[in-house]
């Protein structure tokens, strides 16, 4: 298998800016859903009527590694835009 072949196109700058900040705008709205989804889950949790203790510290810890995820995205989110923050404002 040889190395992959990459073309130029023929994309103006507006629109390469355009993609990536709807990009973002996508990912954005996936963790809007992802962090709903993880509100709905506490809430069928603790409404269950013979919950534990344990089943809610178990259903918590699930949901901060989703968080702490999440958090990490975000960051490399933000450092994608700045890369492109000066073109932005241009």
């Amino acid at each position: 298998m040889g190395m992959p072949v990459i073309k130029p196109s023929n994309i103006t700058r507006e629109q390469s800016v355009g993609d990536l900040i709807e990009s973002i705008a996508l990912e954005e709205n996936s963790i809007a859903h992802i962090l709903n989804a993880e509100s709905e889950k506490i809430n069928a949790i603790i409404s269950q009527p013979a919950v534990t203790p344990q089943q809610i510290i178990a259903a918590n810890r699930s949901v901060k590694n989703t968080v702490d995820a999440i958090i990490s995205l975000e960051t490399a989110l933000q450092s994608k835009l700045n890369l492109f923050k000066c073109m932005i404002c241009q």
